[in-house]
């Protein structure tokens, strides 16, 4: 049997793609702020601007392809069984090669209903128009997790961080939910690795490695030094 290697991705490994996230440019998205684009509320008061807001999202992720990151935590299943746990809303993992993937906050390319969460339609194409409604008839709205939602998946997250052999963090804080949550639920003994340019030199964390390199150049690294171990 493989052993079992969770991953913990946020911003941090997409933004090599050239992905946007909003902590870039000072808690602005694209010139948005997070409350007029990303909440339920701003849904309720203007749909039409977070719909365009999130297709134009999806126009630009069909426009970037996954990188070395991306790459080399596919190659890892080569030994090992790999889960991805991932805060990140793009497919870059999947058109990586990475075959089980978890998403906390939704995903881009997938819509859902508006009267029924369990109501989950694929995307053709980047656009998402008002009058694209559901199999009960309701307006389809991104499968996003909005701020001030709950993140359904959580549980199912701390479940699967909790049979880790190794669990690696990369490109998110260990400071903020969910990673220090999930951290939280992993034994003691389990091997871990951090992986971010901007880690701190000491964090309250049992068995932690910590690699302060951009996930394009820290993630290849230590996949090849864990295939060379089996």
């Amino acid at each position: 049997m493989k052993k079992k290697i969770i991953v913990l991705t946020g911003a941090g490994i997409s933004a090599e793609s050239g992905i946007r996230t909003f902590r870039d440019s000072g808690g602005l998205w694209e010139g948005h702020n997070i409350e007029d684009v990303a909440t339920h509320e701003a849904w309720e008061r203007n749909p039409e601007m977070v719909q365009e807001f999130y297709n134009q999202r999806r126009k630009q992720l069909y426009e970037v392809e996954p990188n070395i990151a991306h790459l080399a935590l596919a190659r890892l299943e080569e030994k090992y069984d790999v889960q991805i746990i991932t805060q990140n809303v793009d497919d870059l993992h999947e058109r990586g090669g990475s075959t089980k993937v978890l998403h906390l906050h939704g995903e881009l390319k997938k819509s859902r209903s508006t009267v029924n969460d369990s109501l989950i339609y694929d995307i053709k194409g980047w656009e998402l128009k008002m009058g694209d409604l559901c199999d009960k008839g309701s307006q389809l709205r991104p499968h996003i997790v909005w701020f001030g939602e709950g993140v359904t998946e959580i549980e199912k997250a701390t479940d699967i961080a909790k049979k880790a052999y190794i669990f690696i963090v990369i490109g998110t804080s260990m400071n903020v939910y969910p990673a220090a949550g999930l951290l939280e639920s992993i034994p003691y003994f389990v091997t871990k690795y951090f992986i971010d340019p901007n880690a701190k030199d000491n964090y309250n964390v049992s068995n932690l490695t910590i690699i302060k390199e951009k996930a394009g150049i820290g993630v290849p690294r230590l996949v090849d030094e864990l295939l060379a171990k089996l």
